[in-house]
């Protein structure tokens, strides 16, 4: 176990407008959670579907609600939550808007393990394995690469991009390599889907929220002391080395985790922080609010993708578009405030 020590004794303050907006996307997440358990073949009012989550309900509407719609709810709520966290965490380590995991090849490195999978004709159970192996290992082998005397953002942001250029390589060629059958698949699941999901995809990314969230949340004081440079965090007792391997091991774990659960849902790492940040325009990380946004935005995107659109789209579909809108507004907003 990595403990991080710090000399002096540190103290987190809960900014009212952080606290108001979390609260907003905590509240915003349930009404779209039961809204979307009610919304089906056979609907249910808000109503009943409370009715059926206390206990209260008909034995078929607690079929419908505990082993069809809510498994899929939770594991959406749960990839979110993961992602969103992640890309808090990793555009705080390397300092860069652009530092998410799409980004850096963290997501590619998961969808590598998954196609080794589908190209030697594995069963679901293992593609979920190997997809958060590869995660892991893509994880390792950039910190790796990125290290000479530590690991500096700027140096993980080149490496993680390089990486995730030879992957993408990779999975092509791995994709051309199977049945078509096995492609189709592979496609659906590299798109980033919740369907189908059951309680056996979001046990593994839960019972990591569970460890992660507090574990990372307890570092946060000492991250916020790195933004004002190594030298500075360092004389503040922050042990800046210790702290970047036991966050990047975090982060890692969690968008390796969520791409087991549901594939490479694309650009929720990178949205969710920055959504955060103009929502409370609190300084510093904000962990908490780009987790609750990160799974607001990820349950939302289902159901539009579900019901608002033609056709059932796969999750992936909608937060790509949405997500890469929000890119190509963030650029244009940097270059004209002159800082691109």
């Amino acid at each position: 176990m990595i403990v991080i020590r710090v000399r002096g004794r540190l103290s987190g303050r809960l900014h009212p407008r952080v606290l108001a907006v979390g609260t907003a996307c905590v509240l915003l997440t349930t009404g779209v959670g039961v809204l979307a358990i009610g919304h089906g073949d056979y609907p249910m009012s808000p109503a009943d579907v409370l009715r059926t989550l206390t206990g209260g309900g008909t034995a078929a509407e607690e079929f419908i609600v505990t082993q069809l719609r809510l498994p899929r709810l939770v594991t959406g709520l749960a990839v979110g939550t993961a992602l969103g966290l992640a890309g808090a965490v990793f555009q705080a380590l390397v300092r860069n808007p652009l530092g998410s995991p799409d980004m850096l090849g963290f997501t590619q490195g998961a969808a590598t393990g998954a196609l080794v999978v589908v190209a030697v004709g594995g069963s679901s159970a293992a593609l979920s394995g190997s997809a958060a192996l590869g995660g892991v290992m893509t994880g390792l082998l950039i910190y790796l690469v990125a290290w000479r005397r530590g690991v500096h953002g700027y140096r993980l942001v080149l490496v993680g991009i390089g990486t995730s250029a030879i992957l993408t390589g990779v999975n092509g060629y791995l994709l051309t390599r199977v049945p078509l059958m096995s492609a189709s698949r592979a496609m659906l699941w590299l798109t980033g889907s919740l369907d189908g999901r059951g309680w056996s995809d979001a046990a593994p990314l839960l019972t990591a929220l569970a460890v992660l969230v507090p574990t990372l949340l307890a570092c946060a004081p000492a991250l916020r002391m790195t933004e004002l440079g190594d030298d500075a965090a360092s004389g503040l007792g922050v042990d800046v080395h210790r702290l970047r391997m036991l966050l990047l091991t975090g982060a890692v774990l969690l968008v390796a985790l969520s791409a087991a659960a549901a594939g490479p849902v694309p650009f929720v790492a990178l949205t969710a922080p920055h959504l955060a940040r103009r929502l409370t325009r609190a300084p510093g990380v904000t962990l908490l609010p780009a987790a609750a946004i990160g799974a607001l935005i990820t349950v939302a995107a289902d159901q539009l993708a579900l019901h608002a659109l033609p056709g059932q789209l796969p999750v992936g579909v909608v937060t790509g578009v949405i997500g890469g809108g929000y890119l190509v507004w963030l650029l244009a907003t940097e270059r004209r405030a002159g800082r691109l």
